[in-house]
């Protein structure tokens, strides 16, 4: 078996979306290859980060594949990369062995349109579905929503962002 800790992190972006009330945009995972209880299945956008994209534009791809949104404004980047491991059972499923976790650079991001933007049913032509529901959340109440793994990771989400959410 691989030595998990001599695998590298894969490096993504994560978007907390805010609305005009300070609310945080969640999507409970459509289709997960690792089942979770429906308590853990909701998350923030966040996606892969292609080699040579910069972390911003990553961004707004990701945002874009997953939830239809396009019409937002950039309000703040965590000051640090933030890392986590997957438990062995996901890492050897779902990651086939590639990766030790995820090192993600966050962006707070206003949403300035209207919700009838969001469109999480219907993503861009060669990309999946990635969220079968949406809503607006406390940010505070994010990290009880996740999978136990990646919750210290929002956790500092929160708290890099806590100046800017309701």
């Amino acid at each position: 078996m691989t030595d998990l800790t001599s695998l590298p992190y894969r490096p993504c972006v994560g978007i907390m979306l805010l609305n005009k009330q300070g609310l945080v945009w969640v999507g409970k995972r459509f289709g997960d290859k690792t089942p979770v209880p429906d308590a853990f299945a909701w998350q923030m956008p966040q996606g892969g980060l292609d080699e040579g994209e910069d972390p911003l534009e990553a961004a707004k791809r990701e945002l874009y594949e997953e939830t239809g949104v396009a019409s937002v404004s950039l309000l703040a980047e965590a000051p640090e990369w933030f890392a986590y491991d997957f438990p062995p059972e996901v890492q050897q499923s779902t990651r086939r062995g590639k990766f030790r976790g995820q090192t993600q650079k966050w962006f707070a991001m206003r949403f300035d349109g209207d919700d009838a933007e969001i469109n999480i049913l219907n993503p861009p032509e060669g990309h999946n579905q990635e969220f079968s529901e949406w809503r607006w959340e406390q940010a505070a109440n994010l990290p009880d929503m996740i999978v136990p793994f990646k919750r210290e990771v929002y956790a500092q989400v929160v708290r890099a962002f806590a100046h800017l959410t309701a």
